[in-house]
């Protein structure tokens, strides 16, 4: 059996480099690890991390194909990140008019969540610790 330690990172293609950039790093506050300009490809690479556990990698590319559809697309449905405090979390991205769903609850941990989206509608969750 193949034993997988860890989820290394996440690879998300943005359509506006800046844009989402500013998203990732001043709105859900991940920080930077290092950014690549690559001439050949046309293309920034932007390695994300948060509080040094998780990394996304931030691709930009000229021209990619928009997401097919809202999360009940095949592949990747949603990135979820565990907050401490969801209604605190809310606000902030509020503040940031970043729109969120109502909170729920799940039905089989009592926990509370929200969705939201980054800048392209790829869609994420606030999940409470």
């Amino acid at each position: 059996m193949l034993k997988l330690s860890r989820i290394h990172h996440i690879a998300i293609i943005c359509s506006d480099y800046e844009r989402s950039k500013r998203f990732y790093t001043e709105v859900l506050g991940f920080t930077i690890v290092r950014e690549v300009y690559r001439e050949a490809r046309r293309s920034y690479k932007l390695d994300l991390e948060v509080n040094g556990l998780y990394q996304i990698e931030l691709f930009s590319f000229p021209g990619p194909p928009a997401r097919p559809s809202q999360p009940e697309a095949v592949g990747l449905r949603h990135l979820a990140f565990e907050v401490n405090d969801l209604e605190e979390a809310v606000f902030h991205l509020n503040e940031y008019e970043v729109v969120t769903e109502p909170i729920r609850v799940d039905e089989f941990t009592g926990k509370r969540f929200t969705f939201f989206t980054d800048p392209d509608g790829l869609p994420l969750e606030l999940y409470e610790k």
